[in-house]
């Protein structure tokens, strides 16, 4: 579980509620306040209007991949670049004994679908440029596709402080025409307080909600396209014959100092897509 995400989020509401809980006699916390920041005209036109404006600015096919997103963004121990490094050093020493040919099998075996077609690339004798120019480009689009289902959350993040001045607008104008009425303006007080908490709901939505999940999403793209790249880097130097232990030692180089302590037994990790 990602819970840096879940400390920071859970943290930041529950600090936000706290502070609209103070205001009672001598600073003491009073729970009953909360209502005052409930306005069902505020939920629909700030929240509703978000989402409807993020439905019709993407295809289908991406806002099918947002379960997706979320099982990413939680999941923390997809992409172990050490693993990756032993399984390309086991795979050194396989070829440096039995040949490359000798790769299929575990290439068949593996359940990363990058790390699969890379092998086989090698086992099919492929030309070396051609090989990492095919590599590099899955890369790239991949990442690519993952900047583009972050983009989704930078869409809300921007346009939900939007409809929330929307609503500071709509809120306003029935206060003005409420001014007019006869009875005194009775109704300006609730036509305020939606004019106001329209503001405060469209900033948490931004900043709380889709600003946290698009920069989460990110590090799991950058944590993936470093793992492809010593994939990348550790193939290639199987195809060029490179001995095993001096492989080791060049794909460390990828990684910080601080995990390259003990690195020479890691558990072996799958390395999955971070949002496709």
């Amino acid at each position: 579980m990602n819970i840096t995400y879940v400390i920071g989020v859970v943290g930041a509401v529950v600090v936000m509620l706290v502070g609209m809980m103070f205001g009672g006699e001598g600073g003491l916390l009073t729970p009953g306040q909360l209502k005052n920041f409930f306005d069902p005209a505020s939920i629909f036109i700030t929240i509703g209007c978000t989402i409807m404006i993020v439905i019709a600015s993407f295809p289908v096919s991406a806002l099918k991949d947002i379960p997706k997103h979320f099982k990413v963004l939680m999941n923390i121990k997809g992409n172990d670049p050490l693993a990756i490094i032993d399984e390309l050093v086991d795979l050194a020493q396989v070829a440096r004994k039995n040949g490359l040919l000798a790769l299929e099998e575990k290439g068949n075996q593996q359940e990363n679908p990058f790390f699969k077609q890379c092998i086989m690339l090698i086992v099919d004798n492929n030309d070396a440029d051609q090989a990492r120019e095919i590599m590099m480009n899955d890369i790239e689009q991949s990442s690519a596709r993952h900047e583009a289902g972050a983009g989704m959350y930078d869409k809300g993040s921007s346009v939900a402080p939007a409809f929330g001045m929307v609503g500071t607008l709509v809120g306003l104008i029935n206060m003005l025409k409420a001014m007019d009425v006869a009875s005194g303006g009775g109704n300006l007080g609730p036509a305020m307080a939606t004019a106001l908490v329209t503001t405060l709901y469209g900033c948490v939505l931004a900043h709380m909600v889709f600003g946290p999940i698009a920069n989460q999403l990110r590090l799991r793209d950058e944590e993936e396209t470093l793992c492809k790249l010593i994939i990348v880097e550790g193939i290639m130097s199987i195809q060029a014959g490179s001995n095993p232990k001096a492989l080791r030692e060049k794909l460390l180089t990828f990684v910080a100092q601080r995990q390259r302590d003990g690195s020479g037994g890691g558990k072996k990790g799958k390395g999955g897509d971070a949002a496709e």
